[in-house]
This record gives C-alpha cells, sequence and structure tokens, in this order.
C-alpha cells in the first residue's frame, strides 16, 4: 500500500514530465515537416519561383562526370590539367539552362510531329542512346546496322526470333530515347524562333551600312592619362556617392555575393628537407647496388617509388642518360635537386630488333588453316591463295611490318618465342596462333637492324616538405590569425606579416578560389574554402586554415569576408569604389586638360607640340574600325564631325584628343541584306540565356551540398 501511495502522489509529476516530453516530440517533428514542405531542404538551385531538386542535379553530374572520365580515357593528354573543381558547377551551369529553356518551351506550346521525331532517330539520329541500343544488339549477336533495324528487332521481337521478355528492356530504352530527342527537337525550335527575334529591321542595316561605307581622312594627336596623381585631382565620398546613385543600376548582382581577401602559402621544402633528400638518395643507391630486385620497405616507406624500364637508346629520356653509362649491375643517381632525385641500376645492355617484316594469311578453320600452310611451303605464293581457296575462307597481308618496340618501351606485338620461332623457320611459314577461331600463319620476310636496348631499373622521389616543416607554417600562419581575427585586421596586416593577400568577388556560382582575378585558374583543394565562405562566413569573419592534400605541392589557405550583398554591390566597395574614383579622376583631368589644350590649338599641330606627341594620319576613319582612337564616346564625335577642317579637342576616358577632319568620302560598296543581318546579330551579340531569365533572382545553393567542411 505504501509503494502504490507513493505512485499514485508522483502520477501528476510523470503526467507533466510525459506531456512535456512528448509536446517536444511533436514540436520537432512539426518543425522537421515544415522545413520539409516550406523549406528549401533538397533545393539546389532556384530561378524565379522554380525550384530544382538535388536529385536532378546528381543525375546530370554524374552524367557529365561519366562524360569527362571517357573523354579522358580517349584523350588523357588534352585532359591532363583539366580541374575537376570545375565539374559540379559545370552541371548546375546545364541543368539550370535546361531548366529555363524547357519552361519556356512548354510555356509557348512548342511541339514536335511524328515525322520529325522520325527522321531524328531512325534516318539521322544524334541521339547517343540510339548507338548504344544499337551497340547492346550487336553485343548480343543480333545484327542492327541501321536504326531502323533495331527499331523492327525491339518492336517486333517475334519477326526476329526473339521473346517479349527479351526486348522489354530494350524497348523501355528506346521509348527513353524518343522522349529525350523529342525535347531536344522542341527545345531546338524553340531556340531558332528566339534567335529570329533578334533581327535588323532596314534602319539597322542601312546605319552598319553607313557606318562602314562613310569613310573619314583624320588627323589626331593623342596625349593618353597615364597614372593620375590623386592630390592633382582629388576625389571625395561625397562625389563618389553622388556618381554611384547615377549608375546603381551597373553595380546589381544576380545573387549572394561575398568580396573576400584570400592568403594562400604554398609550403616549400626545408632545408633539412633538402638535406634528408640528399641522404635518403644515398642510401637508395647504396642499397640498389647491393640488391638486385625492388626496393626495401624502409626506403619505400619513405615515399620512393620503384619502375622497371625497357628502352632503346634514343627513347631513354633525357634525365637519365647520363645513369645508364654506369656498369650493368651497377646504380646510380641520375639526377638530384630540390625537387626530389631519380636512381638508376642498369641490369642489360642488349642489341635487339626493334622491327621486322612478315607475311601473314589468316584461315577460318584449323583444319583449312592446315592446308593452306602446306601449299605456301609448296610454293603457292601469298597473294595467290585466292585462286585455291575460297576468298570468303582465307586472307592474306603481305610485307607487314610489326614494331617490337616503340618510345614507350617493348610493344609485345610478338613473344620472344614467336621471334623466335619465325626466325627458325627459315624462310618457311609456320603457324602463329591455331584453334576453333581458325589459323594464323605468318612468315619473316626481313628484320630492321639491331639497336642498343637498355633495361634498368629507376628509384624517384619526389621531395615534399616534411611534417615538421608543415607544422611549422601551420604554427606560423595561427599565430598571425590568433591576432588578426577580423576581416579589417586580416586585410590590413596580412602584407606585414608577409603574406600575400588577395582580393576576390565570388558567388556560389564560382567554382573555387581564383587563382588570378578574371581568369578561370583555381587553387586546388579550394572549393571548401569557398563552402565556408559562402555557407558559414559572416561579414568580418575570418576562416579557420584549410588544406590542399598533395603530399609535394601542399598549400595553406585562409579567407576573410570583407562585404556581402545580394542586390547591389555597395559604393563602399572596393571595387566599385576603385572604379567611380578613377572614373571621376579622369573626367576631371579631362576637363582640366581639354580646357587647357583647347587655348593652344590654333593648329593641329601646335596642339601636338604642347602635347608633346606626334600627330597621326588615319586615312580611312571609319566609325567603330580605326585604329586611332580607342574612346567610343570621341569616336562618334569624329563621326559626326564635318569635312570642316576645324581643330577639335576632346577629352576621352583614356586621355585628350585634339583631332582635324581633313575631308569625307563614301566607298562604293553594294548593299547585301544577309551580310548586314549577320552584322547586326553579331553586334548584338545576344544572350538568349539571359532573354529567357529575365529579371528573375537566382540562388545558387551548391555549396550546402558539396565541398563539405
Amino acid at each position: 500500500m505504501a509503494t502504490l501511495e507513493k505512485i499514485r502522489s508522483k502520477s501528476v509529476l510523470l503526467i507533466i514530465v510525459i506531456g512535456v516530453a512528448l509536446l517536444a516530440f511533436i514540436i520537432g517533428d512539426a518543425l522537421t515537416n515544415s522545413r520539409n514542405i516550406f523549406g528549401d531542404h533538397t533545393t539546389i538551385a532556384k530561378i524565379g519561383s522554380t525550384k530544382i531538386d538535388i536529385t536532378e542535379y546528381q543525375r546530370k553530374r554524374e552524367e557529365l562526370n561519366n562524360q569527362y572520365e571517357e573523354a579522358r580515357k580517349q584523350n588523357p593528354e588534352q585532359f591532363a590539367n583539366f580541374d575537376t573543381q570545375l565539374l559540379p558547377q559545370m552541371a548546375l551551369d546545364q541543368l539550370v539552362q535546361e531548366t529555363v529553356l524547357n519552361e519556356a518551351v512548354a510555356k509557348a506550346g512548342i511541339r514536335s510531329t511524328p515525322n520529325i521525331l522520325k527522321y531524328y532517330m531512325l534516318e539521322n539520329p544524334n541521339n547517343q542512346k540510339v548507338q548504344e541500343l544499337m551497340q547492346a544488339l550487336q553485343g548480343a549477336g543480333i545484327a542492327a546496322q541501321t536504326p531502323a533495324q533495331a527499331y523492327d528487332i525491339i518492336f517486333n521481337p517475334k519477326r526476329n526470333g526473339l521473346t517479349e521478355a527479351q526486348v522489354e528492356p530494350l524497348q523501355r530504352a528506346w521509348l527513353a530515347a524518343e522522349n529525350e530527342t523529342d525535347k531536344m527537337i522542341r527545345q531546338q525550335i524553340y531556340q531558332r524562333l528566339l534567335v529570329g527575334t533578334v533581327k535588323a529591321n532596314d534602319l539597322d542595316r542601312k546605319a552598319l551600312y553607313n557606318d562602314y561605307v562613310a569613310t573619314q581622312n583624320v588627323e589626331v594627336a593623342f596625349l593618353p592619362f597615364g597614372n593620375l596623381n590623386a592630390k592633382d585631382y582629388p576625389v571625395s565620398d561625397a562625389e563618389v556617392k553622388e556618381a554611384y546613385n547615377k549608375e546603381k543600376s551597373r553595380f546589381a548582382v544576380s545573387e549572394d555575393t561575398r568580396e573576400i581577401s584570400f592568403i594562400a602559402v604554398p609550403v616549400m621544402p626545408s632545408d633539412a628537407d633538402v638535406a634528408a633528400c640528399r641522404k635518403l638518395a644515398k642510401t637508395t643507391v647504396d642499397f640498389m647496388n647491393a640488391n638486385k630486385g625492388p626496393l626495401s620497405k624502409e626506403i619505400k616507406n619513405e615515399g620512393v617509388s620503384f619502375s622497371r624500364h625497357t628502352y632503346r637508346t634514343d627513347d631513354v629520356p633525357q634525365n637519365m642518360r647520363m645513369a645508364l653509362t654506369a656498369p650493368v649491375d651497377s646504380a646510380a643517381i641520375a639526377y638530384i635537386s630540390n625537387d626530389g632525385f631519380a636512381v638508376a641500376r642498369v641490369n642489360s645492355i642488349t642489341q635487339q630488333v626493334d622491327s621486322v617484316q612478315v607475311t601473314l594469311v589468316q584461315a577460318v578453320t584449323e583444319g583449312l588453316g592446315n592446308k593452306v600452310l602446306a601449299a605456301l611451303n609448296a610454293g603457292l605464293p601469298a597473294d595467290s591463295i585466292s585462286t585455291r581457296f575460297s576468298v570468303d575462307s582465307v586472307a592474306a597481308q603481305t610485307d607487314q611490318w610489326i614494331t617490337l618496340f616503340d618510345a614507350n618501351g617493348p610493344t609485345n606485338a610478338l613473344s620472344s618465342a614467336q621471334l623466335d620461332s619465325l626466325r627458325n623457320a627459315n624462310g618457311r611459314y609456320i603457324s602463329m596462333m591455331a584453334g576453333p577461331q581458325g589459323m594464323l600463319i605468318a612468315k619473316l620476310v626481313k628484320e630492321n637492324p639491331a639497336t642498343t636496348v637498355y633495361e634498368y631499373d629507376e628509384a624517384s622521389y619526389v621531395l615534399g616538405p616534411s611534417n615538421t616543416t608543415m607544422n611549422a607554417e601551420r604554427t606560423k600562419l595561427e599565430k598571425f590569425l590568433a591576432k588578426n581575427n577580423t576581416a579589417a585586421k586580416f586585410a590590413a596586416n596580412a602584407a606585414k606579416a608577409g603574406y600575400n593577400m588577395q582580393n576576390f568577388v565570388v558567388t556560389a556560382s564560382t567554382p573555387a578560389v581564383p587563382r588570378f582575378a578574371g581568369m578561370n585558374q583555381y587553387y586546388p583543394e579550394s572549393r571548401q574554402v569557398m563552402r565556408w565562405v559562402m555557407i558559414d562566413g559572416k561579414k568580418g569573419d575570418v576562416s579557420h586554415i584549410y588544406e590542399s592534400e598533395s603530399l609535394t605541392a601542399p598549400i595553406l589557405y585562409v579567407a576573410a569576408v570583407n562585404d556581402a550583398y545580394d542586390d547591389y554591390a555597395p559604393a563602399d566597395s572596393k571595387d566599385v569604389k576603385d572604379y567611380l574614383t578613377e572614373r571621376i579622376r579622369r573626367e576631371k583631368a579631362g576637363d582640366k586638360l581639354a580646357a587647357t589644350y583647347s587655348k593652344k590649338a590654333q593648329s593641329l599641330a601646335s596642339a601636338a607640340q604642347a602635347m608633346g606627341v606626334q600627330p597621326q594620319n588615319v586615312a580611312q576613319f571609319r566609325f567603330g574600325q580605326n585604329p586611332g582612337v580607342a574612346d567610343p564616346e570621341v569616336m562618334g564625335k569624329i563621326a559626326g564631325t564635318p569635312a570642316n577642317k576645324k581643330v577639335i579637342v576632346a577629352k576621352g576616358m583614356d586621355g585628350i584628343y585634339v583631332y582635324l577632319v581633313m575631308s569625307a568620302s563614301r566607298e562604293n560598296f553594294p548593299f547585301n541584306v544577309q551580310q548586314y543581318d549577320q552584322q547586326y546579330y553579331q553586334f548584338v551579340n545576344p544572350d538568349l540565356f539571359g532573354m529567357l531569365k529575365g529579371n528573375a533572382k537566382y540562388k545558387n545553393n551548391i555549396y550546402k551540398f558539396e565541398a563539405g567542411d
């Protein structure tokens, strides 16, 4: 009873505890559901109100990655330096453009026709999946030489000796290819219509024509501004603000933007590391002189790699040749530097034939091959075997050269046993291979003269910084960050501490941290830094230290977020302020210098003399096409000036121009509508994606899903 009373007395408290726990569970579940329902939990990008799901991106990323891997296999040299950090954003860019285009196609109600679909599937297929289907059929032993034959086999299985179950996967694949092709056709139709909206009218064509045929003979004297002194032409913050307000639209951004300061510290091997490298080189030479075969486990653990090579004299790499002058079975250092070393041990120096000339004959069965072999050795010429045997059963290739060594070493086109058999046959034909698939018959015709061949072992080592060196650089950088833990301090003191700081404007669409402003080169493995900048970093924050994973050329990274905005770059942004300040300064310099030289412009010669420059004659000045004037506003002024031989002073954004229009004329060129339609399109250079996207805001969430911290 006492126990029961205790339980009863605690019942209210238990109910409260259980209730609170249940409420917390319900609220937590509701919050989770609300994120899934109302948030962007799986949205990798958003254009206006259109969301792109992470699963769509993952499919596109896999597709692009497969394309890259295939391209790399086919062209390894071309893709050797390709930065795979670009792939995620490339995949998303493609997906975004496809999404925007598909929405536009759907809104326009574009449709393809059965005849067009038939043409692009059967008669002129450009969908790779159709080719893959044909290859799948051929791989299964089913002859399908054309897409039409493949279609008939897949959708009329009984007529082709197949069951519905056998072709059912192929039917699904074909229908999927049809859907893709149909989408592609509708996209192409819409794109042609979109391009057609950017078209010159009669006035546009005539204006382009007139600009080209109208020429002037112009004398020009030009004095460039060069670097203008800020003291001579001061610019106030109020002037910058006023200019910013007038041109604010110029500084609009299409997505979330960050201005960052960035330090990259390449860690180089220390003097102690170089000394250890040289000691390891000596240890490696001593071991290879004392032992045949691979390196010891201890030397391998130091990072020394081992390989065996067989090369003709001329194919031996240049940096290995001196080491190969050592006696056989001895090792020597091929090269040693602050980048590492290589050691070579000569195993053999032989004289070998690098190519042979043979006559080859093939027979479809082993039995037929024996008959052909007997006939050939009885005197039947190889090029006459089709006179005695069926053309479909035999084939001959006379005087074929087989390469035994190329620049990469032995080709293994013939084994040593096969070559010996050919030599020992003394000019007779022998069977090289025989079996159910037929027989290959060969006769040695000629051998190239023997050449010197080296077989050697190579031990190589690429020197990178040791753990001690890495830790020292990291400690030094950590001390700097401890004292400079805000973006302002970071930017102000980096150079004083001996660090090379760079400034960048980046967005989530920036694939990685750029190496140089305005260039598509990126620091290795710096997407992790970009993730921090776009996801975790706030204005004024400084990141922790990131590191590339290279063992031989590691780099330490740190970034600071100086500013963040998603609509307009602010007036106090460094790039904006620098641009406006320079522009205002040039305006002031132009006004002052134009007034100065206007007083001295009694003639072009006197103006040029006062400016300290030589005048230039532009015999055929055309608007937009001339070598003497770069500033577009001045170019327009000259084109609109009559040939009155009046000296005119004009300020440009690049300097002061003094010019004199001597005469004007018109070239006698025929007017061609098609030519000026093309010129107009090139002049406008429309951004088709921008036309489709319009003013829709772009939200890129890629770093929420990629490049984890």
